[in-house]
This record gives structure tokens, sequence and C-alpha cells, in this order.
């Protein structure tokens, strides 16, 4: 854990969010040496956070001693240099018990997931999250997605409790969103709320967020190629329009495409990729299931294709 704000630590980043996978052995168990070798490899290629034990870290299959040990790892691998984030869900107790597991760890602050399973009204999610930002002194973002949908309403009220400063979108509902930001602008003038582009390849619609002031995203390919995450990125924020087009219409697009193709894909092809370039994760956790390997060989392709990219237009990453 570092001593500055989380808050003040995200508002100005020079990279990606950084959401390793959790990595398992070959009898199922966690395997703490293969993740740390891949949080340090993150965090080396200029991660700007690392956030630990989340979707892509598949927190709905982490028992809670699990959970604690590899936040922890992950805090000692960054040793201070960029911040920890963890996830904590389930329902309220639950995610309690994470969030306190955390701050033991030595997180820096919460990545708030969904409640489990109920589809509750915009009152409960309030207090549901109110409660879990009092729970501990860790500053949590709350991740909006599936059953946690916020009216702009709610999310000004969320942006007023003390604890919570973020919003990660997963829903992509702009019109949503820039009402959402106009809400929280006019309702608290002056605060600091944090926005994050969180769709589970956010890079293909980074400039329609950049369009409503959301700068700030996660990378799940960051995860297993963090060169060309870092190249996008720079591009985007050099305004390189060509670069940016190339990596859209023959890296990230097909990716997307092929994430579509199976279930759970957002997590298992990322993790397929992870074992592509090099690093034995191991598989997903039931119910989660691993690609097919006509599925894997496109994802190869792909890979093969940002790279290709990078070398056309001289890229830092590419010398």
């Amino acid at each position: 854990m570092t001593s500055a704000p989380l808050a003040a630590r995200l508002t100005d980043v020079a990279g990606p969010l950084f959401f390793p996978v959790t990595a398992y052995g070959p009898d199922g168990a966690v395997d703490l040496d293969a993740f740390r070798a891949h949080v340090r490899k993150g965090v080396d290629a200029g991660a700007a956070a690392v956030f630990a034990c989340c979707g892509t870290g598949e927190f709905h299959a982490l028992a809670p001693d699990e959970f604690r040990l590899l936040v922890a790892a992950a805090v000692e691998e960054t040793a201070g240099r960029v911040p920890v984030v963890a996830g904590a869900g389930y329902g309220t107790a639950l995610a309690i018990q994470y969030a306190k597991l955390a701050e033991e760890a030595g997180a820096d602050g919460l990545l708030a997931m969904p409640p489990y399973l109920v589809v509750a009204g915009q009152e409960g999610l309030l207090a549901h999250y109110a409660a879990l930002a009092a729970a501990t002194s860790l500053e949590t973002i709350v991740y909006q997605r599936d059953n946690a949908v916020f009216t702009p309403e709610t999310v000004l009220a969320l942006a007023a409790t003390p604890g919570i400063i973020g919003l990660k979108d997963g829903v992509g509902d702009l019109d949503l969103m820039q009402r959402t930001v106009s809400a929280v602008r006019t309702g608290l003038p002056g605060e600091d709320f944090l926005y994050f582009n969180g769709l589970p390849t956010a890079e293909l619609t980074g400039l329609a967020y950049r369009g409503i002031g959301v700068t700030l995203y996660s990378s799940a390919v960051f995860a297993f190629a963090p060169d060309i995450a870092l190249a996008f990125y720079r591009a985007l924020e050099s305004g390189d329009d060509d670069q940016v087009n190339a990596l859209l219409d023959h890296f990230y697009r097909p990716l997307v495409e092929l994430r579509a193709k199976g279930r759970g894909y957002a997590v298992s092809l990322v993790k397929a990729a992870v074992r592509l370039e090099g690093l034995d994760v191991g598989p997903v956790r039931t119910p989660l299931t691993e690609p097919t390997a006509a599925h894997v060989e496109e994802l190869t392709a792909i890979i093969a294709n940002g790279r290709a990219l990078l070398e056309k237009y001289g890229t830092e990453e590419a010398k």
C-alpha cells in the first residue's frame, strides 16, 4: 500500500490499467509464482495500476484465503510503484469481508463488483455500496454493469458518499454516461470524481468515451500484449489517427469479434493469450471453459497482425 490517495494517483496516468489473470498450477491450486511473474511483467512494461482479483482475475472463482494471498502478492510485486486495486463483490456482508481482506493485504483501493444474482432497486444499490465504502479505509471504485446499472441521480449520490472515488462503466450506454457525467459535474461542482471505460475490450470504444471526457480505461490486451496496448494508448494520446485506426481495424475489432464467439471468452481468451506469450498461468476455473483450438489459432494470428502493425508504424515497442 502507498501513502498517496488512490484518486490522486489515478487522475493523471501514463498508461493503461492492468487487470492480471489469476494463475493456477497443474493441481488447480493458485500458482503464486506464476502470478507474481505476470504482475511483475505488467508493471515493468508500464502499467498505470494493477487491478488484482477482479473480473479478468476470476474473482468469482477465488476462495477468501486465495484472494488474500493473491492481493498480498500483487502488493509485494508492485512495491509501491503503482497502486493495487482489489475486487470485492457478492452480497454486502461478503463484499465487506473481501474488502477487509484486501485492506489487510495492503491494497490501495477496491473495485466494487455488482452484487451477486439479485436485481436491486437504486436505493438498495446505493445502500450496498455506501456500506462497503464505510467498512474500510480503502477508496472505492464502483463497477457499473449487468445487475448494477445506475441512474445519473444515483451516481451523484455515490459520488457524494465518503470513500467512493469513481465509476467504472461496463455497460457502454454513452447517452447514460453523458447524462451521468453532467449530473455529477453540476451536482458536485469542483469534485474530482473519476470515470473509467470498463468494457471488455475498452480500446474499441476509446474514441467514443474520450468524446465525453472519459480517458481512463482498463485494458485486457495489456495482460498478454502490453506492447500493443501501450502503442495504442500512446497513439490515442498523441492524436496519431492513422495508427489508432489501423490497430482498431486489424487488431482490436477482430479480437472483439473472436471474443463474441464463445461465452466467457472475455476471461478465457485473455488467459489463453497469456499462455501463448510464454507464461503458463493454467486454465480458467469452472464454470468458465477454454477456447477451442480453432479459436486459439485465430487468436495467434490476430496477435501477429497487431505486432506487424507495430513494425509498420515504427513504434517504440517494436524497436
